[in-house]
């Protein structure tokens, strides 16, 4: 009994030495806070490991009816907030002025980080506090930063052991070997599993050059960028010491567009493969330039988005480059307007069409066969074997004449006959002309006109106005030859002569000799027989 009653006196002397005095502390520790800074510091101070005080670090919140339990919750809650989004707060950076004013809003108010701007210090009176509007939010925001219901674990991986080793607790440990156990679980599944079902489907429907080519280098970013975003969210849930837990989690953050970058880049080869199929199906074949032009432009918008969107994951602040850019490209616009017209006369080819690959083309001086197009210059080669290079920009703007687009092509002479020629002789000619391009296997049969037309200078024009149906200009000129060639030994079997452009003194009777003049005795009965027997011979 002795010994109990001298426990409780030593216990009594404890409390009465060292209790009491530690009760008396807290209860004398500060609440009211005249600079951003004091709220800002307690509300941090008292939170960490060494100096846990949950009641004193909620008296940074404005409180309105929430009773204290539900204050040191949201207390925790903001801190765990800032601390899973990877904000580090610098204190030496927070206003220590009683009257600082935001220069934004001005206001009496100090917004934490430009993360959260809904997040901010206000004065109220003569006190600066987490705002009540900051506070309504605080649920809302943490569950924001710790999705799918990862904020349960921030409850259940501390319960797992509190020993520190090396300023780090061992359930984080534990946290991070489950994180890295994961990964490689992700990894190898994507790397082995989906390669392999992907490899067996492609296989079956005799894709595998497609796979060879194409699914390897993507499965291995998908895998990581998988990873990543698994690392995203799990990586603030651990709460590890500021410096390493904020670089950790802009790391995580970063490396999730890093990855889905490489993963669309090597995207965009597949979707170019497909496109050039479909392209080679494609009548038109323009479309064989545009498949390569708009891969390329994939690629370039692929690198840029992703450029920004992994600074912007290190909080990188991307404005002042955005400006820059804005305020640069406007000047070197202003210097290159020509290459700009040009871009977008190529745009306006691609869209219109006027003209596909292997056409030939007229316009102005531009006389040649389209080889290439550009997104700043058209490639013609000329019939003199050279090469044009026209920017879109001007033949976008003018008058092109498409010889390419033609399904009939077109042949227009005239047939200098003599003037001796007798009227019977010309009739039956000119029906053998037309019989001619009628048996043409080339000619359209339902446009021609074939007629005595003209009385020129020094003959008979009889206009051959036809048109042939073939794909190029070379059977075009085979066809034309033919047609003359037929029509030549039609003459020649008929007795045409076919006139000079000259001028001649005739005389008509020289004595003693024949006359020059010829004699067509023939009937006309006798020349459509001879006409009958020209087309006999065919």
């Amino acid at each position: 009994m002795h010994s109990n009653f001298l426990r409780f006196t030593l216990l009594l002397g404890f409390y009465l030495a060292f209790g009491s005095n530690s009760f008396a502390q807290r209860d004398s520790l500060p609440d009211s806070f005249r600079t951003p800074y004091e709220a800002v510091y307690n509300h941090l101070n008292y939170l960490q490991d060494e100096n846990h005080i949950p009641d004193q670090a909620a008296k940074s919140l404005f409180s309105g009816d929430r009773k204290q339990k539900e204050l040191n919750n949201l207390a925790e809650e903001l801190k765990q907030i800032l601390d899973g989004s990877g904000n580090y707060i610098d204190l030496e950076a927070v206003p220590k002025s009683p009257n600082y004013m935001d220069s934004v809003t001005q206001r009496s108010r100090y917004i934490l980080t430009a993360d959260f701007p809904e997040i901010y210090i206000q004065k109220y009176g003569q006190r600066w506090l987490v705002s009540e509007y900051s506070v309504s939010q605080i649920d809302r925001i943490h569950k924001n930063v710790f999705p799918y219901g990862t904020d349960k674990l921030l409850n259940i991986l501390p319960n797992l052991g509190t020993t520190k080793y090396l300023g780090i607790h061992l359930w984080q440990y534990l946290g991070i070997l489950i994180l890295i156990t994961t990964g490689f679980v992700i990894h190898l599944m994507f790397i082995v599993i989906l390669r392999k079902v992907l490899f067996n489907i492609l296989l079956k429907y005799g894709k595998l050059d497609l796979a060879n080519q194409f699914l390897s280098p993507v499965v291995k970013p998908f895998s990581l960028m998988t990873i990543a975003i698994f690392s995203d969210i799990l990586v603030p849930v651990l709460q590890l010491p500021a410096f390493i837990g904020t670089n950790l989690i802009l790391l995580s953050q970063a490396l999730v567009p890093f990855f889905a970058a490489i993963f669309f880049y090597r995207l965009v080869d597949i979707v170019g493969h497909f496109m050039m199929r479909m392209a080679e199906r494609s009548e038109n074949t323009l479309d064989d330039q545009l498949v390569p032009l708009v891969r390329k432009v994939l690629k370039v918008f692929v690198i840029i988005v992703g450029a920004v969107a992994v600074l912007r994951g290190f909080k990188f602040d991307i404005w002042p480059i955005l400006t820059g850019l804005s305020i640069g490209g406007l000047a070197f616009a202003l210097a290159a307007q020509d290459t700009l017209k040009n871009f977008f006369g190529s745009l306006m080819i691609f869209i219109d069409r006027p003209f596909q690959i292997g056409d030939w083309v007229t316009s102005g001086d531009i006389d040649g066969t389209v080889e290439e197009v550009g997104f700043r210059s058209t490639r013609v080669r000329t019939f003199r074997d050279s090469l044009m290079y026209v920017p879109n920009s001007i033949i976008s703007n003018t008058t092109v004449d498409n010889h390419g687009k033609r399904v009939y092509r077109r042949f227009y002479t005239r047939l200098s006959i003599t003037y001796d020629t007798p009227t019977r002789l010309i009739e039956v000619f000119v029906q053998g002309v037309e019989e001619i391009v009628k048996k043409h296997p080339n000619t359209r049969k339902d446009s021609y006109n074939i007629f005595l037309n003209e009385y020129g200078a020094s003959a008979l024009e009889v206009m051959l106005y036809i048109f042939f149906k073939v794909p190029d200009w070379n059977n075009e000129l085979r066809c034309r030859q033919e047609i003359m060639l037929e029509i030549n030994k039609l003459a020649e079997h008929l007795g045409v002569r076919f006139a000079f452009p000259t001028q001649t003194l005739m005389i008509e009777e020289v004595p003693g000799q024949k006359s020059l003049t010829p004699e067509y005795k023939a009937s006309s009965a006798e020349m459509q027989e001879k006409l009958k027997a020209f087309f006999a011979k065919k």
